[in-house]
């Protein structure tokens, strides 16, 4: 199967990129910068900006599937000059416009937990409509909503250390927002699954072994550097008004649109890997990620 991978050179298409060429695929990565991944030269590379048609509508000719993978980051800022819907939406409608220009029979959309058109921050919402956007195709479809994902080059834990400090951390509402963080390398095969089996119309809500606050994620990102944190609970009010006045200041990494994002949980409600023939309890969690012990938890 020939297979376009947007957003190949990315912290989830690198991975899917080497599991579908694993699989025998023919797999062409499409990105801005193409260059900045170190693939295998079975690997085809293609330079496009999935926000400009033009860019991008030629990679697709001939191509079986698409697996849109092009997104911002909702822990920081989207950089200037960009925004969430203009890169899941706008991304989104470009893609699904050339898969139906070239005929290529399916897409994979990568979509986020809790995507909804009306939600209460501006990802949500973009990721929302991008999927209805998906749906609304002539194509076969399917739509994948993991939580955080983690693993090499994941912004998650990054975004984890910036906002918790070693030794004491103020964290809005005590750091009681809820993860279920999936790693990248338990994903990527899903993912795959998605293209080639016969899942049309189906759409995944995906979690990893175990549900954690963002306290816990923070003391075990500091335990893995060998540092120790105390939690400083900040009253979510307060937070807000602080996130809101430095989102203002050139350079800062977040704003009220991250703020709103710590008030609701990212966890699934039945958790589809079982779709896929595994048991959550086989999925790699943080802690033997970061080759830490269960108890640094505490």
């Amino acid at each position: 199967m020939k297979v376009l991978v947007t957003g190949g050179t990315g912290f989830i298409g690198q991975r899917l990129v080497r599991e579908l060429l694993d699989r025998g695929h023919d797999v062409t990565a499409l990105a801005r910068n193409p260059d900045e991944a170190d693939f295998p030269s079975d690997v085809e590379k293609a330079m496009g900006d999935v926000t400009a048609y033009a860019s991008i509508e030629g990679s697709f000719s001939g191509q079986d599937a698409v697996v849109n993978l092009v997104a911002l980051s909702p822990l920081f800022k989207p950089p200037r000059g960009l925004s969430h819907m203009s890169v899941h939406l706008g991304g989104t409608r470009n893609v699904v416009r050339a898969a139906e220009e070239h005929d290529v029979g399916k897409i994979v959309q990568m979509s986020a937990l809790g995507a909804d058109p009306t939600g209460p921050t501006e990802y949500i919402r973009s990721k929302g409509r991008a999927e209805n956007l998906v749906r609304e195709s002539d194509r076969q479809w399917t739509i994948f909503r993991p939580s955080v994902v983690f693993g090499e080059g994941s912004k998650f834990l990054s975004f984890t250390r910036k906002l918790t400090p070693p030794y004491l951390a103020p964290l809005p509402g005590g750091g009681e927002t809820r993860f279920q963080p999936i790693w990248v390398g338990d994903l990527a095969p899903m993912l795959a699954d998605g293209i080639e089996k016969s899942r049309d119309g189906d759409t995944y809500e995906i979690g990893g072994p175990e549900v954690l606050t963002l306290a816990e994620v923070a003391k075990l990102a500091r335990r893995a550097e060998g540092q120790s944190v105390t939690v400083l609970p900040i009253p979510m009010e307060l937070a807000g008004v602080g996130l809101k006045v430095g989102g203002a200041i050139p350079g800062f990494p977040m704003g009220g649109d991250q703020y709103r994002s710590l008030k609701f949980d990212n966890t699934v409600m039945d958790n589809d890997v079982e779709s896929f023939g595994i048991e959550p309890e086989e999925l790699t969690t943080l802690e033997q990620y970061l080759h830490i012990d269960y108890r640094a938890r505490t």
